[in-house]
């Protein structure tokens, strides 16, 4: 998330290039720290955190302290600068490759399917589709030890786990 804050407001110390867009209601989440937005631009999101709610008169700037996170920041403010530009966002700077990400789909879906109370079976029919499910070897499948895992790790993120995806292992560390 990233931090704004004002510049100017009657005399604008920096001419903006270009405007946050204005926001809707459901864009606006009001919390005793400030305010939390989800700025839309295309078909990405970016969130970003206002000390007071965000006017059209004001102009902003990015806060990026020097910390241990200034790299995500950079990097999440630049792709936000291209978007409000119009310009390719570039890659994300979660740290995840397509694999995990996908991996982490089938988690949340298996998981899911657990909370509701159905069987790993059901489950690994749902996912990975019923041709797949042996009739008779079923406990000692492939495909039933995969999705016992899968259930396995969302468990294991709920338990805290999900802490290790907002801070994924940096080369710079």
């Amino acid at each position: 998330m990233l931090a704004l804050v004002e510049i100017g407001t009657r005399v604008p110390v920096v001419t903006p290039i270009v405007k946050l867009p204005s926001f809707a209601p459901d864009q606006l989440r009001r919390a005793m720290d400030g305010w939390h937005v989800v700025v839309r631009i295309g078909t990405n999101q970016h969130r970003v955190w206002l000390r007071r709610k965000p006017m059209s008169t004001v102009s902003y700037a990015v806060l990026l302290p020097y910390d241990r996170d200034f790299k995500m920041r950079h990097h999440a403010a630049d792709r936000l600068w291209r978007a409000l530009r119009a310009q390719p966002l570039g890659p994300a700077s979660d740290g995840l490759t397509e694999q995990r990400r996908t991996r982490l789909v089938l988690i949340l879906r298996a998981l899911d399917g657990w909370q509701q109370g159905n069987s790993h079976r059901t489950i690994a029919e749902v996912l990975f589709g019923a041709a797949r499910i042996p009739a008779r070897a079923w406990k000692t499948s492939e495909v039933r030890s995969l999705t016992r895992r899968l259930v396995e790790d969302g468990l294991s993120l709920i338990r805290g786990g999900y802490r290790q995806l907002l801070r994924p292992p940096r080369k710079d560390e």
